[in-house]
């Protein structure tokens, strides 16, 4: 996918550089503060994101729509409170050691691109290509569509109070959530990371002011509903109310997506994990605990945004603020997978296995333009889509099928290549757990759900055709590879882009 034709090849390092500093001459004072390259500079993501951005990237990732709208997922296969606060405690702690693992990964395997980067160098191109085509044409893009319509349901909610918002009034706030987004990340970085940590912090305040109401609530002795009763006893049951839980703590890995722009990764790549992942659990297990002193099980049950409902039933007049505090905790959560998702094209494009404009960075912004643009793009394509729900549950079990993958790589590397340098080293019992639970995660509901399974896989299969024709074939035509150079040469003068300079290993 990353064409070498003779007559058509993409403009390198030095000469778009000598071209950026001939039109845009001397920079900041008579540019009006705009930033240009210098002679010396070297086109290439830099580290800008310090400890605190890294944390706000990986709790506004995963606090996004989950927590205020669906606890009723855990419920409802769990049967009762006592069970469904079990599941959100389990999915943390596992959750955590998951992280744990991809700490040791991370600071081995510096590379942008994350599980995807680990799977490449340890079970080669093939495995990698279908983590990758699972991830960047699906899951990611229905993710981002997905929570930008949460985010535009909750931001008109206070306009249509008594009936749901028109279909097209919110479908067309969604996509000019996305594309803002798209346009703040192709910008600067730091654009990116201040929106990230600005919305993280409104999303956790919204929390802390449900706790406090919960902690009040518990100070009157509203327990009643913290029991067993009817606890489910159908074991698969179980095993997929982890689904809904596990959904919840999605993102934990994001931060891995974008190491190469983590200032000093091996000192704060595994601390951002560990602040980030304990105060999410410890925010969701709290959050739960409030909505369950107020709302009983069938009250939690029927209602699809418990948070709303919580907030109707204790804070009367004051009760729009939830919505509000729910609209910009999503967008937070959308500019935080399109961050992580335009890197994982990236790394993509710099493996060869993405069209190679995606692995090309604007010669102003130093950002990765092309490939934040086809995220958005894919993400506003998806909501053309009103099943988008039903297509994210038939590859779900792909996504702990693909992270399980990556953590087995750390122990395969440990006997592949112990002579690897490795600043953080996780004892062999932690990854060991994270696989085989991983395979109970995935094989009981395929067992409880075969259709929706087997439409998944059928999915992931069609990643298969696209390695062997657009990646393993590299004899490809003349006149194809003299098309595909001539097209990526057009979307490099157009963007102004350049590809990164060559690592030497």
């Amino acid at each position: 996918m990353s064409p070498k034709a003779e007559a058509y090849t993409s403009v390198p390092q030095k000469d778009a550089e000598t071209i950026a500093i001939m039109d845009m001459g001397e920079p900041d004072k008579e540019n009006n503060g705009e930033k240009t390259v210098a002679p010396n500079d070297t086109i290439e993501l830099k580290p800008k994101m310090t400890l605190l951005n890294g944390v706000t990237v990986i709790v506004g990732s995963i606090i996004g729509s989950g927590i205020f709208v669906s606890p009723s997922g855990v419920l409802m296969n769990t049967g009762s409170v006592n069970m469904a606060l079990v599941v959100w405690i389990t999915s943390g702690i596992f959750s955590m050691i998951g992280a744990y693992c991809y700490a040791e990964l991370g600071c081995m395997i510096k590379k942008t691109g994350a599980d995807y980067a680990y799977i490449m160098v340890a079970l080669g191109d093939f495995l990698a290509f279908i983590r990758l085509w699972v991830e960047c044409m699906i899951i990611r893009p229905c993710t981002v569509a997905i929570v930008a319509l949460t985010f535009s349901i909750y931001a008109v909610k206070y306009f249509f109070p008594e009936c749901d918002p028109p279909d097209e009034a919110v479908r067309i706030l969604a996509a000019s959530c996305i594309c803002i987004l798209a346009f703040v990340n192709c910008w600067d970085v730091s654009w990116a990371t201040a929106v990230q940590d600005i919305f993280t912090y409104a999303k956790l305040l919204a929390l802390f002011i449900i706790i406090a109401t919960g902690i009040v609530q518990l100070g009157r002795g509203k327990t009643e509903n913290f029991n067993w009763d009817d606890t489910e006893s159908d074991f698969t049951r179980i095993a997929l109310s982890f689904y809904s839980g596990l959904f919840a703590y999605n993102g934990w890995n994001y931060l891995n997506f974008v190491i190469e722009e983590l200032q000093d990764p091996v000192r704060n790549l595994p601390r951002a994990i560990a602040i980030s992942i304990i105060l999410v659990t410890v925010v969701y297990v709290l959050t739960n605990v409030a909505f369950y002193t107020t709302l009983s099980v069938p009250e939690v049950l029927g209602s699809e945004a418990v948070a709303v409902t919580f907030a109707k039933v204790l804070y009367g007049p004051m009760a729009f603020l939830i919505p509000v505090f729910v609209a910009m905790s999503t967008f937070g959560g959308v500019n935080g997978i399109l961050l992580t998702s335009s890197r994982l094209f990236y790394a993509g494009a710099c493996e060869g296995q993405m069209p190679e404009i995606l692995s090309m960075i604007q010669v102003n912004k130093m950002t990765p333009a092309p490939a934040v643009i086809i995220s958005a793009f894919l993400s506003l394509c998806y909501l053309c889509s009103s099943d988008i729900f039903s297509l994210i549950n038939y590859v779900g079990f792909a996504t702990w099928v693909s992270i399980g993958l990556a953590v087995f790589c750390l122990p395969y590397l440990r006997w592949k290549h112990p002579e690897w340098d490795r600043p953080i080293k996780v004892h062999l019992f932690f990854p060991i757990i994270y696989v085989i639970a991983s395979i109970f995660i995935t094989i009981v509901p395929m067992i409880a759900s075969p259709v929706e399974t087997g439409i998944g896989t059928v999915i992931i299969l069609t990643g298969i055709p696209v390695y062997y024709i657009f990646v393993a074939w590299k004899d490809k035509p003349a006149f194809v590879k003299k098309m595909l150079a001539s097209m990526t040469l057009v979307l490099q003068k157009l963007i102004v882009v350049v590809p990164p300079p060559k690592k030497t290993k």
